[in-house]
């Protein structure tokens, strides 16, 4: 059975091959996370707001994704309804207890790269087409700290 490899990606995905976003490296997911959308809640692992914000298949552009993962850096191809093309995940020295899960998020210099902000651009679920600050009101969360995640207000 698969699984899905998971990075947090605090400030979103760049489409700026010159802009490097930190990535962190969470746990596996059961690939059945894929559609959780919703707020887990103080106290357990990954509180807060969990949005699907892209969806879609990557492909690894090395054979052995387990040695570029050891080895520190992952090439792969995303076909997701936002994010497309080609990206690069670095390991970084890192700080503190996230020392041997920094990462960088880097989008190659392809047909899709862009200067756009993406996050801004299309800051919705791909499920559910809410934001941050809606997904956490319906489930009952801290609507002012999650609303710290969603772009400046626009209309919804």
């Amino acid at each position: 059975m698969g699984v899905l490899l998971s990075w947090a990606v605090p400030k979103g995905p760049s489409l700026d091959p010159s802009v490097k976003r930190l990535a962190i490296q969470v746990e596996d997911h059961p690939l059945e996370y894929a559609q959780f959308e919703g707020v887990i809640p103080d106290g357990q692992y990954g509180a807060g707001a969990v949005m699907v914000w892209d969806i879609g298949t990557w492909r690894p552009e090395q054979d052995d994704v387990a040695d570029a993962i050891k080895k520190g850096e992952l090439k792969f191809t995303l076909r997701g309804k936002k994010l497309r093309g080609s990206w690069v995940l670095v390991r970084t020295p890192g700080y503190g207890r996230n020392a041997r899960n920094s990462w960088l998020l880097i989008k190659h210099g392809d047909r899709y790269a862009s200067k756009r902000d993406i996050t801004v651009a299309q800051p919705k679920s791909v499920l559910t087409g809410r934001v941050l600050a809606d997904i956490t009101r319906d489930g009952s969360g801290d609507v002012t700290k999650a609303a710290t995640g969603d772009p400046p207000h626009r209309h919804r």
